[in-house]
């Protein structure tokens, strides 16, 4: 973000899954689960190349061994602009986690009021075909967490504007814990559309796991309302 310039985004998921990935990656039956979470991003430029980054969630679910209800994770952090050309920009992001009600991305509910810590590498660039724009941008991020197994991440997001108003993306998400015996993984796709309205956006997508192991294959919708400042 430029020096002082934000950007806030109010997203909704609701996801469900009634089978799941076994040990081996076949998806199996499993007793259905379902979790709804409610959070709250924002980012906001301190300078040119340092920007402060936030994030707060409310979170209810249940499967067959917990019902939960309250507060999710809350993460505090700083993204520096290691490079930043017209076309790409490359970030190092370091941030911290407090733990909360719920499940964690692929396999286990965290534990009650762990601080998780967490190191980010993040690449992206973005060029002009006629009228059309299109950007691609990678994320690769080590968590270390307290009480559960530390965990690699990676996200791709593929983003293309047709016109100034309209914004279509497809994301990726890719993680692996270090769980033993085996190595939970965790692969999520999401298509989505976004439709500017100014200062406002607009985005509503449909997010799915692929494949995996150890985690259940949870779908379901996404929505956001996106404000910058």
């Amino acid at each position: 973000m430029k020096d002082g310039e934000g950007q806030a985004i109010l997203k909704y998921e609701d996801q469900k899954a009634d089978t799941g990935f076994d040990p081996r990656g076949v998806e199996v039956s499993i007793d259905p689960r379902r979790e709804q979470t409610l959070s709250l991003y924002g980012e906001y430029g301190l300078t040119d190349r340092l920007t402060l980054q936030a994030k707060a969630a409310v979170t209810r679910g249940h499967d067959s061994f917990v019902d939960y209800d309250g507060r999710g994770p809350i993460e505090l952090g700083l993204r520096y602009a290691v490079l930043h050309t017209e076309r790409s920009a490359v970030s190092l992001y370091v941030g911290a986690a407090k733990d909360g009600v719920g499940r964690n991305a692929g396999y286990a509910a965290p534990g009650q009021g762990d601080t998780d810590l967490e190191a980010r590498l993040l690449a992206g660039t973005s060029r002009q075909w006629r009228t059309i724009s299109v950007f691609a941008e990678l994320q690769v991020a080590r968590l270390k967490r307290s009480g559960l197994a530390d965990e690699t991440r990676a996200d791709l997001t593929l983003g293309v504007r047709p016109t100034p108003r309209w914004l279509f993306l497809v994301q990726s998400y890719t993680g692996q814990a270090d769980s033993k015996p085996v190595r939970s993984r965790w692969d999520k796709g999401e298509i989505s559309v976004v439709r500017d309205l100014g200062a406002w956006s607009l985005q509503a997508g449909w997010r799915q796991a692929v494949s995996g192991r150890e985690t259940s294959v949870d779908r379901g919708p996404v929505l956001a309302v996106w404000r910058r400042f």
